[in-house]
């Protein structure tokens, strides 16, 4: 095997690995779909993040759990301008140990899955149509 080739099936290897964790996390979101709470949160609070010359706002967003306990967390998203006003209601989805918290949309459940398939989708289609012609 020449270096040209294991380059080219590294790189098709890393669009695997890739792959894989991209199907971990649907897995994951799939899992909290089926066996999570749906509730309704509030935003209490817009954190504001500093970088250069750009302020990001992530919510806070706090609802009542299955025991009937305040719960809250925080936005693993941050933006410009702010996604919510404080007092905007959303609907979240929880697990039952409280441990994983989505927003219940597109983004919200599927950003990590989505952002690891582009990613991944250049390596397979490039160390594939190498391996492949190379072997033609």
């Amino acid at each position: 095997m020449s270096i040209v080739e294991f380059i080219y099936l590294a790189v098709f290897m890393i669009g695997c690995v890739l792959v894989y964790f991209a199907y971990s996390f649907y897995q994951e979101t799939k899992y909290l779909l089926d066996d999570g709470i749906r509730t309704k949160a509030t935003v209490v609070d817009l954190i504001e993040s500093y970088s250069d010359d750009d302020i990001m706002y992530k919510p806070v967003f706090e609802y009542l759990d299955h025991g009937g306990n305040l719960a809250s967390f925080e936005s693993s998203i941050s933006s410009n301008p702010a996604p919510y006003s404080i007092g905007d209601s959303v609907n979240i989805i929880y697990s039952k140990d409280g441990d994983d918290h989505r927003v219940e949309s597109f983004w919200g459940l599927y950003r990590w899955t989505i952002i690891l398939l582009c990613i991944a989708s250049p390596f397979l289609i490039i160390g594939c149509a190498y391996l492949l012609y190379a072997r033609l």
